[in-house]
């Protein structure tokens, strides 16, 4: 073998070499990709289903299909505070009057998971089962404003007749990060007013 042969072993290994680090880098990049996307799809779908829910139990606010069960829609909330809200409703638009009460875990119900700040959101209809949502809820917040638009500043509010709309905010991460990164999702509800809290 001569010299040339030599060298040209040399240089295709180091460019076979410079190759195989090229093709290691696309594929961890490609991994990353799909699983950030993948991370974010969940979460997404996740946010919408309970959006969804929330959205339709929160604009029932005070409506009963016998409105003479609930004639003044001031009494329609019960209870009120930064991330807990009891009140009336008619579930199964049945003309019963139903009480759902939303609230959170602790993130210590949740220890089993790598995401330490994720909770349970819980829905309670009357006296049944605590129905908790889907695991990756990281925020839940309600604030409140009276008629003119002020802000309630009270937690709990010592009078919820004066409630006349409501902001929530939910944060949403995944369960596990990729690479301590968390997919995040965001919902905000800006001054949502049920139709029977105006109507008074």
């Amino acid at each position: 073998m001569g010299f040339n042969t030599i060298i040209d072993i040399i240089g295709s290994m180091l460019v076979g070499g410079l190759m195989l680090i090229i093709l290691f880098r696309l594929n961890n990049s490609a991994t990353s990709t799909l699983y950030n996307s993948n991370s974010e799809l969940i979460v997404q779908q996740e946010m919408v289903s309970e959006v969804e829910v929330l959205e339709s139990d929160f604009r029932k606010i005070g409506y009963c299909k016998d409105w003479k069960k609930i004639p003044d829609p001031r009494k329609a909330i019960l209870y009120a505070d930064s991330n807990s809200i009891k009140f009336l409703t008619d579930v199964n638009n049945d003309g019963v009057v139903d009480s759902i009460y939303y609230y959170t875990g602790p993130t210590s119900e949740l220890s089993n998971t790598p995401n330490k700040r994720d909770r349970l959101l819980y829905r309670v209809v009357n006296n049944d089962v605590p129905k908790s949502s889907n695991v990756g809820i990281t925020k839940f917040t309600l604030k409140y404003f009276d008629a003119l638009n002020n802000t309630i500043n009270q937690s709990p509010v010592t009078l919820p007749a004066l409630i006349s709309s409501i902001q929530i905010d939910i944060q949403f991460e995944n369960s596990e990060a990729w690479d301590s990164v968390y997919t995040v999702a965001f919902w905000r509800q800006i001054k949502l007013t049920a139709r029977n809290l105006s109507n008074r």
